[in-house]
């Protein structure tokens, strides 16, 4: 008995030694996260989504029903989200660039490519890599420019004198002229295909600590043809070939062993039949004035993001005078499910126009099937849709709003898996797998998922 007994004590440290030697330190792992826009979990949990990569990633690793994103439920917030682990509220971003209030009297826009110093108001995943000497790498991430803190960069505008473009160039990825008029003429699904390739370059020639990429043929049908189409269906499996090349490019790099590949997304998607133009009924209101499609001054504005919209007064003056008429005008509007006022936004995680300039006066919600649009051209307020049979933005507690997540690779515990999480677990959960530590997230470490 004492002779079985050592022999069993010799095995454990033998196991505990191996163990030791096999955890990889923090500045040797790599981990990938791929958001693949607009994949809600509805679609995931149809057996015949021709997704052979995820299901095989999902299947060795660990996976969830259901993720609820952040509100607004739109792509710049929630990627923004993912890297932060907290709200809107917190993390401050509300549209797909920086909203700006140009003053009295004048409609406000959206600045597309705004510095990430004047967006995000907390410290990101990138942030605390870099503190802690570790590399990172985006390819098509958002509310990143001129970071500061992120090593190797292929923008969703990239850079034609940039190092990573410049190098996909020499290797004939592209050619100069391409990459000179990037978004101009080129098809989604063809830049997916090169910031995959600028991603499987990074990773080989790179090999940062972090690699963030972001593809986005997915959304762009699901917007033009509507989700769970046919066409919608040969997106998935367009991006899931797309993800197996960057699976590929691990193993040829000598990451395979070494790194965890995370996928998400940053919202689920709905169906549009009828769109609503708020701003037609401000213009015949008297409180937006247009000369055919331009604006040429507005009272107020309405800023749509798909299933919901913030409403501006855009003197600050006149909103004791102008709120009460807003509400009934627009809250009366076919198709219109809820009206909010600020002391609404906590319970959304969303600031208040006091916290946030970007934040609007009132939102709106729109209801099954209706969407927002910002056009002010036309006399008719809600209209059938042809060219828009999808869209996102609706409220985090609609099922078909919920996103998808899966872990595969180094540290991640095969077979593992949850009924739900939230958004705001992803980042403190890839902190874990980098070796460091996000400054209070809302959300929790997934350490279910984790060896």
């Amino acid at each position: 008995m004492r002779r079985i007994l050592i022999f069993l004590l010799a095995l454990l440290v033998a196991d505990l030694a191996q163990a030791q030697v096999a955890t990889i330190p923090a500045k040797d792992r790599t981990v990938v996260v791929i958001s693949l826009d607009g994949f809600p979990a509805w679609l995931w949990a149809d057996p015949t989504l021709p997704v052979p990569t995820l299901r095989k990633l999902a299947a060795e690793g660990a996976q969830v029903n259901t993720m609820k994103v952040s509100n607004p439920a739109v792509t710049w917030i929630n990627h923004t989200t993912l890297v932060t682990g907290v709200e809107p509220a917190q993390h401050g971003v509300l549209f797909n660039g920086l909203l700006v209030r140009q003053g009295p009297g004048q409609a406000p826009k959206i600045e597309p490519w705004a510095f990430k110093s004047r967006m995000v108001r907390v410290p990101t995943l990138y942030d605390v890599a870099h503190d802690a000497g570790l590399t990172s790498a985006q390819v098509d991430w958002v509310a990143v420019t001129n970071s500061g803190t992120i090593n190797w960069e292929f923008h969703e505008m990239p850079d034609p004198a940039g190092e990573i473009p410049s190098e996909l160039v020499a290797d004939g990825v592209l050619t100069q002229s391409q990459l000179n008029n990037f978004a101009k003429d080129a098809s989604i699904t063809w830049r997916d295909m090169v910031w995959t390739k600028a991603a499987t370059h990074i990773l080989k020639t790179r090999k940062p600590n972090l690699l963030l990429l972001h593809l986005l043929t997915t959304d762009s049908v699901n917007h033009r043809y509507g989700p769970g189409t046919l066409a919608s269906f040969t997106a998935y499996a367009y991006v899931d070939r797309l993800v197996a090349e960057v699976l590929e490019s691990l193993n040829a790099a000598g990451l395979k062993d070494r790194t965890a590949v995370v996928v998400t997304t940053d919202h689920g998607f709905k169906e549009v039949t009828k769109l609503i133009l708020p701003n037609i009924a401000l213009r015949q209101a008297g409180l937006v004035r247009a000369a055919g499609p331009p604006v040429t001054g507005a009272d107020a504005y309405v800023m749509t993001q798909g299933g919901m919209a913030f409403v501006y007064v855009t003197d600050p003056a006149r909103k004791l005078e102008l709120l009460p008429k807003l509400k009934t005008l627009l809250g009366g509007l076919e198709g219109v499910d809820r009206l909010l006022e600020p002391k609404d936004y906590a319970a959304l995680g969303i600031p208040t126009p006091d916290m946030n300039d970007g934040a609007g006066e009132l939102l709106l919600y729109a209801k099954p099937g209706y969407a927002f649009q910002a056009s002010t051209a036309g006399d008719n307020v809600v209209q059938d849709s042809v060219t828009y049979l999808g869209t996102h933005g609706y409220q985090n507690n609609d099922p078909k709003i919920d996103g998808i997540f899966l872990a595969w690779g180094y540290g991640i515990r095969a077979g593992a898996k949850l009924d739900r999480i939230t958004n705001l677990d992803v980042a403190p959960t890839l902190a874990e797998l980098l070796g460091v530590r996000l400054p209070n997230p809302a959300g929790r470490v997934l350490f279910e998922f984790l060896k």
